[in-house]
């Protein structure tokens, strides 16, 4: 068995945010690697496809060296386990998101005991991002480089053009 540490963060990432970045930053160096998963979520109707949004991932991770980017679809232990990673990484920004992310984590390992869950608070900057926010702002023309990478915004600003 390898004693390599291999993370699995997966998410929607419709766009990836900064505090999403923080996540995986500050994971890159508890890990050895990490694969951004990007979930395919027959329930949510994303604003960018699946090509858009791991483009924009790649490049947001492009210069931390232990990230790779993935999708999946299926039970997310399942795709750890065919990837050999031990731990599922998971952002808690406030306790709103403990209750779901608590349950998932013990149904996780009730499925596939030699997976654990991390949870990472992001930076306090960032407890207050999410996807569907960002949205928000740049449909109504709001500056969002605060909040996501230079290239996201300008991926934001192209797919909204037109949508007002």
């Amino acid at each position: 068995m390898s004693s390599e540490k291999i993370a699995i963060y997966p998410g929607t990432f419709d766009p990836i945010t900064r505090g999403h970045l923080d996540i995986i930053e500050r994971g890159s160096s508890l890990f050895d690697r990490i694969i951004v998963t990007l979930a395919i979520n027959q329930s949510k109707e994303p604003l960018f496809t699946l090509e858009e949004r791991i483009e924009m991932i790649r490049d947001a991770v492009k210069n931390i060296k232990n990230v790779t980017v993935e999708k999946f679809d299926g039970l997310l232990v399942t795709f750890a386990a065919q990837k050999k990673a031990n731990v599922i990484l998971r952002g808690l920004r406030a306790i709103s998101d403990f209750e779901y992310e608590f349950q998932m984590a013990l149904m996780n390992q009730h499925l596939e005991n030699k997976i654990t869950t991390v949870f990472l608070m992001p930076n306090e900057k960032y407890t207050y991002l999410n996807s569907t926010i960002i949205k928000d702002i740049a449909k109504f023309g709001g500056n969002v480089e605060r909040f996501v990478t230079a290239f996201v915004a300008q991926k934001l600003k192209k797919k909204l053009e037109g949508k007002m």
